[in-house]
């Protein structure tokens, strides 16, 4: 008799099986299992075209002896996708969701296989396993055995594909899950299992309880010790690792409570290990530090602070070594960063003290439109408000050449803007003749007029009061720069 003539004899006599006697159907689930591990061809699909999926069902009803194996078969069956809807028809994920409170590890497992590969991306059953409470069973089941790798990796999968749903984030929340993540990424035997938690991580991280739970709970200094471990090495696996992992960090920090948290006033570990991000010489790992500390940034009393911990000088190394050829990506961070720390009154005179205009001004010669949009609000931001900010820059004969060429560009409307908007802020918060006239000598004044036309009403308002000071300063200058065109500006 062929393999598949013993197959077929096994699923009729399933099939005609009128009571489950154990010992009468055990040989033959025997053979339908041989047939489905040895992956002979279309034996799933067989097996489901068989008839016996109802028995199969019954079987693990009633919690016999032969559940275990009951649940192995459909277990290997269904990791044919052409059967996955016929196990749901006849209700087998019913039937399995009870067995995951076995404490059979053995039965755990294959049941756990079996829902996870029926349930794969069918976002209506999965939904259906969430209100059945298999979310505190999956978490219970890890912390009751954190050791058996194959039953938490089963946990892990069926996480992962859960976790985007909000009904299993909200069943989550009330878990504390956290340590038990934790304790895997430290243990997690390989790259696989690590990228699989900080999937799970990054998905439940979307959630702002869930980020406060996290930093309270230690998940950013789990992911600084996982990078720590992890630097130096040229395994592409690890990087990927560090590449996730320093992402899902800088999106943590996203929330104000978990951010403040990690900061630490200055002392706490991510904080410390962010800044040596930045002076890592993996780009990732620069992008995200800086990232970082442009969400550090988003509150004054975090802006002195992290000023007075030295962070300025370490953005501005960082920037100079992309300025050619170097990851536009990584210099947006930066400016990024850089501005956020401005916002501050105080900050603007320290960073003007520390040279900080003109080391980012190594930056003007860029051709790469993301870098020029930021570094032009990074430079207007250190301006606003700061008198001699603007005086230095006013009168900076090359930086506003550049400016001039940015204000026409043609390709990039957000750079245009922001040239015309720095423009004006130089001659609003200055107040100087001599900024004016420096304005006007780099044919300045007809980007302003033609700003003062612009469909935005705060860009309108900025130019006509730039406008105005020009005129009360060096109306002089400004006419001779824009004759009559200028008056009629200034007087609308």
């Amino acid at each position: 008799m062929t393999d598949t003539d013993s197959l077929c004899e096994a699923l009729k006599a399933i099939s005609v099986s009128t009571e489950l006697i154990e010992e009468e159907l055990k040989p033959h689930l025997d053979t339908v299992l041989a047939a489905l591990l040895e992956k002979k061809k279309d034996a799933a699909i067989d097996v489901a075209k068989s008839g016996i999926l109802p028995i199969l069902a019954q079987a693990l009803q009633r919690k016999s002896s032969l559940s275990c194996q009951v649940a192995l078969v459909v277990a290997e069956m269904a990791r044919e996708a052409a059967v996955r809807e016929p196990c749901i028809e006849a209700g087998l994920v019913k039937v399995l969701v009870p067995h995951l409170n076995s404490d059979n590890q053995e039965m755990l497992l294959n049941s756990g296989r079996a829902i996870g590969r029926i349930c794969f991306d069918n976002s209506y059953q999965q939904d259906q396993l969430v209100q059945s409470g298999v979310i505190p069973r999956l978490v219970s089941i890890m912390r009751a055995y954190p050791d058996n790798d194959p039953l938490v990796n089963v946990c892990l999968l069926a996480l992962c594909n859960l976790a985007d749903m909000d009904s299993a984030r909200e069943a989550l929340a009330q878990l504390d899950v956290a340590d038990v993540l934790i304790f895997q990424l430290k243990q997690a035997p390989d790259a696989e299992r690590r990228h699989v938690i900080l999937e799970i991580l990054g998905s439940l991280g979307e959630s702002d309880t869930l980020k406060l739970q996290f930093a309270e709970s230690g998940v950013p200094e789990a992911l600084s010790e996982m990078i720590r471990s992890l630097q130096g090495g040229s395994d592409p696996h690890d990087l990927c690792s560090i590449k996730i992992a320093s992402n899902l960090m800088v999106s943590l920090l996203l929330g104000d409570e978990s951010m403040q948290k990690c900061f630490g006033e200055g002392s706490g570990l991510v904080y410390q290990d962010v800044l040596s991000w930045l002076q890592s010489s993996n780009t990732q790992l620069q992008l995200s530090g800086a990232l970082a500390i442009a969400n550090f940034a988003r509150n004054d009393s975090n802006c002195v602070k992290m000023l007075d911990l030295g962070v300025v000088p370490h953005i501005l190394t960082l920037l100079e070594q992309h300025v050619d050829e170097g990851d536009v990506s990584v210099q947006h961070a930066g400016l990024s960063a850089l501005r956020n720390l401005a916002i501050p009154a105080t900050n603007k005179v320290r960073m003007l003290e520390d040279g900080v205009t003109d080391r980012i001004k190594t930056l003007l010669r860029s051709d790469m439109p993301p870098v020029q949009f930021k570094l032009l609000g990074t430079l207007r931001m250190m301006v606003d408000g700061h008198e001699e900010a603007a005086l230095v820059l006013g009168r900076d004969a090359d930086l506003l050449d550049r400016i001039m060429e940015w204000c026409e560009a043609k390709d990039h409307a957000g750079v245009r803007g922001e040239a015309s908007r720095l423009l004006a802020a130089l001659i609003r918060h200055s107040q100087n003749s001599e900024v004016v006239r420096e304005v006007a000598r780099a044919n300045g004044i007809r980007h302003l007029i033609s700003m003062a036309s612009s469909e935005h009403v705060i860009m309108q308002n900025e130019a006509l009061v730039a406008l105005a000071i020009a005129s009360a300063i060096d109306i002089g200058k400004a006419i001779s720069s824009s004759s009559a065109e200028f008056i009629r500006h200034v007087r609308v």
